[in-house]
């Protein structure tokens, strides 16, 4: 019997598999909105952020709340890396019938003892934070809201449940006139734990309790928490494991022993997990065993066994002792003989044997629930192999060795890709509750700082409209003959006035000149489809910057090394050159260069015809292949490509390097052109929007530095704020003035951080890739020589969305300004229209074009306007723009 009823108490590894398995799917469901009103692990968000980083400081009030008393606490942090606490405290007992009563009564209590303890430290009236240690089931919505759920642990106070306990402390704390105390921070005694193990550059991110009662929590990502309000950045859960199973999960491992338990307690169905592993319950398993075998006569034979049928006349700090003592066979019959039995020496014996079953049972099923959340972690953050800290903390785990060593080596045998390092926790009720105050101080403190400071690129919906307003203005004056040169905005004509109609057939040579890199195309254009060969150049920044002649001459090597390669030598094909900078164009093929953008400085270039410029290099090479029928821009490229492919395409987009759109707009309205009759693309070079000083109010300090230190300070102002060869620098800026505050890397000197375009625009779109873990963007920064934390680089990825959002906005804005006219030009109560967009920025960014298109359905509601991305855009449609001349030029 004895043997039968041991082997029942012992679980083998591939069951303990089998419960891993189950809890962590269990916590999936706890997890996931739709199914986290039926999970037997609620998974419960903590809104606890934040890993202690060792500055932390001041004078902070705990209350714990305990079994059967109250321990109210003083702790002084010294901001010395938490190395040295200054504790004080104080403990008053709880009388069972507040226990038990109204739970009005129950915070009054604590109310009026938080008064004597601070009357009795003498404690000065400045103000006092407070953290609230309540280890019950809550419901958090804020780190200091939390609503009872259930009683457990022989509470059961009246109209608590379903009530914000934060709230009821507080009135409570008010009534004794304790107006200074304010209740900041509720966490249970887990969350406790893993503060008080953490430590400066080695946080401790999972904790389990084995007392009492049972729980764990561990920090996830906080957008993993479907029932958070937080989607950014880390988030406590706690788990409320010791629920799991009461859906059934468990009914395999139940012994008799474990059901009759369950029977006689105050909850039967409910804490299954608990009453397996808790420390309120192995003293009665023990019990049910004895009670089981007695009545079977394989103990106690001669002994009247009726006082085993007594609830809780056996404790664990019995079992415990039973167990964990030299003289544990003394122990056993000590504890078997204070119950009235004559227990011989095999009685005590199997007594024993029982006891470290039950125990050692209690130990393999948390090493299973641990190891679900290890490989939880692990897998979430896409890691082969997770390395962490997990603090410990309970009678069980404090006062039985074996219990340690099973839960280490069983952990290990479950989530063998993890490696674990087990933290005993010091007061973790006392001083991790002071941590999460003083944690939570510090995170509020630095999120005013942040919100100040990053407040002024959060722009609202007037703010949007003022700019729709502002580019609709400058628009107009920048059509008008009179006023266009009090516009910022350009409104160039292009002499582009007709879209791809699908006629066009031969083969066109294409330049691409946007940035360092230069794209020679050839462009066969067929009945049924286009048929591209290319080649990109790179053009050194020595030549950029150089002179004209150099630059010019480098493209014309580049186009002669091209037609080589595709045996194009002997031929003399229609050319259309995309070149993508301001340009003042009185003829399709004659553009005058207004400014050089995107870094471009070659001297001798601005004021000439840049087609001349092309056709002298050629001279100068005694190239004699070239035929330029057509230059364009990026942005009408962009047009005319995609126009190919859809004929509602009448606006281009580029936002890439640079930003800038073309639109078709009515003959009638370009007053800088003559002709009243059909339409003509307008580049309208906006990029250089709000150089006149409009958009001024827009412009923030880290703008404003960023503008400074370019090559054309004060010029293309517009595209500073949007493009991606700014956006990198903007964000640069702001997190050196987050390091200056002391908010960012713990404010210690960043001298990498000083270097310019060290952080590009790419890391933006990599950072805010959506479910990229934090881990990952740590690892970004740290490739940038910053040693970044975890809450660092949530951090950093609030900077970068803060930068990106900005830009997609007021791109839209503008866009917005473009087919509201578009529409009202045309008469139209809607306007269907389609944008080519082009840009490794639009392309590449998660989330710019998501951003960049709600908004613009806002500011244009009587607009509906579709998306293209263009493929191979400004160097097709450079092809396509010299296809449509080449067929409207035939007889």
């Amino acid at each position: 019997q004895v043997r039968r009823a041991l082997l029942a108490l012992t679980i083998p590894l591939e069951t303990l598999r089998a419960v891993k398995s189950r809890m962590l799917q269990a916590m999936h469901e706890g997890l996931s909105c739709q199914t986290h009103a039926q999970a037997s692990v609620p998974m419960l968000p903590t809104y606890l952020c934040s890993m202690p980083d060792g500055t932390e400081k001041g004078d902070l009030l705990v209350v714990e709340l305990c079994q059967n008393h109250v321990r109210i606490l003083w702790v002084t942090l010294l901001g010395d890396g938490n190395q040295s606490p200054q504790v004080m405290y104080k403990i008053f007992d709880l009388p069972r019938d507040v226990m038990q009563g109204k739970g009005e009564a129950l915070f009054d209590f604590i109310a009026q003892r938080v008064r004597l303890f601070l009357v009795d430290i003498r404690s000065p009236q400045n103000r006092l934070p407070l953290g609230f240690v309540f280890p019950f089931s809550c419901k958090q919505t804020r780190l200091d809201k939390a609503e009872l759920i259930s009683w457990s642990k022989g509470f059961n106070c009246s109209d608590v449940e379903g009530k914000d306990v934060v709230q009821l402390l507080q009135s409570a704390l008010r009534k004794q006139e304790l107006h200074h105390v304010d209740v900041v921070a509720l966490m249970n005694d887990t969350v406790g734990t893993m503060m008080t193990c953490s430590r400066a550059g080695e946080p401790c991110e999972v904790a389990l309790v084995m007392d009492t009662g049972t729980n764990s929590c561990f920090m996830a990502q906080a957008e993993q928490v479907e029932m958070a309000v937080e989607t950014s950045g880390w988030m406590c859960v706690n788990t409320e494991w010791g629920c799991f199973g009461d859906d059934g999960a468990l009914s395999d491992i139940l012994t008799p022993y474990d059901q009759r338990l369950d029977q006689e307690s105050s909850n039967p169905g409910k804490k299954r997990f608990e009453k397996l592993v808790g420390g309120l319950y192995l003293g009665e398993i023990v019990r049910h065993v004895l009670t089981t075998l007695a009545a079977e006569r394989a103990l106690f034979l001669g002994s009247s066994v009726a006082v085993l049928r007594t609830k809780d006349v056996l404790k664990t700090q019995q079992v415990l002792e039973i167990i964990n003592s030299e003289e544990g066979m003394a122990q056993a019959r000590k504890a078997l003989e204070a119950l009235g039995l004559q227990p011989n020496e095999r009685d005590c014996c199997r007594v024993q044997q029982i006891c470290r079953a039950v125990v050692s049972r209690a130990a393999a099923l948390c090493a299973a629930g641990l190891a679900a959340i290890l490989s939880h972690m692990c897998q979430s953050r896409q890691l082969e192999r997770l390395v962490v800290n997990v603090g410990v903390d309970g009678e069980l785990y404090q006062g039985y060795t074996r219990f340690r060593e099973i839960l280490q080596s069983v952990t290990g045998l479950l989530a063998p890709q993890c490696m674990v390092t087990l933290l005993p926790s010091v007061d973790r009720t006392g001083w991790g509750a002071a941590m999460v105050t003083a944690v939570a101080l510090r995170v509020a403190a630095q999120r005013r700082e942040v919100d100040q400071l990053l407040a002024p690129l959060r722009l609202s919906h007037d703010d949007l409209e003022r700019v729709q307003g502002l580019m609709r203005r400058e628009m107009e004056l920048g059509l008008g003959r009179e006023t266009n040169p009090k516009s910022s905005v350009r409104m160039l004509p292009t002499y582009v006035c007709g879209t791809p109609d699908g006629t066009e057939r031969g083969e066109f040579l294409a330049l691409d000149l946007g940035g360092t890199n230069f794209r020679v195309l050839v462009v066969r254009v067929g009945e049924d489809r286009i048929r591209i060969a290319s080649e990109i150049y790179v053009i050194p920044t020595a030549i950029t910057q150089g002179t004209g002649e150099a630059l010019f001459d480098h493209i014309v090597e580049c186009i002669m090394d091209f037609q080589l390669k595709q045996q194009l030598v002997k031929q003399v094909l229609p050319l259309g050159f995309t070149f993508s900078f301001p340009c003042q164009q009185l003829g399709l093929d004659k553009a005058v260069l207004l400014s050089w953008t995107k870094g471009f400085s070659a001297s001798g270039c601005v004021g000439e015809d840049v087609v001349q410029l092309l056709r002298q290099a050629a001279q100068r090479k005694q190239h004699s292949g070239l035929r330029v029928v057509a230059v364009v821009n990026d942005t009408v490229g962009t047009m005319m490509s995609c126009g190919y492919d859809d004929p509602k395409c009448e606006i281009g987009l580029i936002v890439g390097t640079g930003t800038n759109a073309c639109y078709m707009e009515e003959m009638r309205n370009v007053g800088t052109v003559d002709g009243e009759r059909g339409r003509m693309c307008i580049n309208m070079e906006w990029g250089a929007f709000g150089d006149n000083g409009c958009l001024d109010d827009i412009f923030t300090e880290f703008d404003r530095v960023v503008d400074e230190k370019t090559i054309n300070p004060g010029k293309q102002r517009f595209e500073k704020l949007i493009s991606g060869m700014y956006l990198g620098e903007i964000v640069r800026h702001i997190l050196l003035a987050l390091v200056e505050k002391q908010v960012l890397f713990r404010g210690m000197p960043c001298p990498r951080l000083h270097t310019r375009d060290i952080f590009q625009t790419k890391f933006l779109s990599t950072i805010e890739i959506d479910g990229l873990a934090l881990r990952q963007v740590r690892g970004i920064l740290q490739d940038l020589e910053l040693q970044a934390s975890f809450e660092d680089s949530g951090l950093v990825r609030e900077v970068c969305q803060a930068v990106s959002l900005r830009a997609a906005q007021l791109c839209a804005a503008g866009l917005a300004a473009v087919v509201e006219k578009m529409r009202e030009n045309r008469g139209l109560s809607r306007l269907v229209v389609t944008v080519g967009v082009d840009g490794t920025l639009y392309k590449m960014h998660p989330r710019f074009s998501l951003h960049l298109q709600q908004m613009l359905q806002q500011l244009a509601p009587n607009c509906t306007v579709t998306f293209l991305r263009s493929e191979d855009g400004s160097g097709k449609g450079a092809a396509l723009v010299a296809a449509v001349a080449c067929r409207t030029a035939e007889p």
